[in-house]
């Protein structure tokens, strides 16, 4: 397995970084005045890390119940079998699911855990039909309604690295 060599960030980089991180809208003139750079090169330099992929996206965040995401729920999964072709048909049935928000396939007891957003508890367990019991290849899954939203985030903290 080749493992993706970190991308050479000078500190711009990384000031422009944290400021994309907590609102992708600021503005070049702002972030280039709070950091001492010109409009042109964060501009230059923005266009570079979105081209290099280590901005993946820029999207909006969603409050979840205004959209009517009433439920977010953790699950973890265990696979009756490891075999490669049936871990990999879990992990496409699990990315191409609208309401799974974030799937990671780890080590331990279980073999992935889901992070999930849906209207109620109804939409859920229909979800389980589906995602767990008529594809196959669950052995078990163990449900964590949330019960309060402290911090969702998926930014880095680039000072600490």
């Amino acid at each position: 397995m080749v493992t993706a060599q970190p991308a050479s960030l000078d500190q711009f980089d990384l000031d422009i970084l944290e400021f994309v991180q907590r609102n992708n809208q600021t503005p070049h003139r702002e972030i280039a005045n709070a950091i001492n750079l010109s409009v042109p090169s964060v501009a230059r330099r923005l266009q570079r890390l979105r081209a290099s992929g280590v901005i993946a996206a820029d999207k909006s965040v969603l409050k979840p119940e205004a959209v009517g995401a009433h439920v977010t729920l953790i699950v973890q999964v265990a696979a009756e079998s490891e075999a490669v072709e049936l871990l990999d048909s879990m992990k496409a049935r699990f990315k191409a699911c609208p309401q799974v928000q974030q799937c990671y396939y780890v080590t331990g007891e279980m073999d992935f855990i889901l992070i999930m957003a849906t209207r109620d508890m109804e939409q859920y367990t229909a979800l389980t039909r589906t995602l767990f019991f008529a594809e196959g290849n669950v052995k078990h899954f163990r449900t964590f309604v949330a019960m309060e939203r402290v911090k969702a985030s998926l930014d880095i903290a680039l000072a600490e690295l």
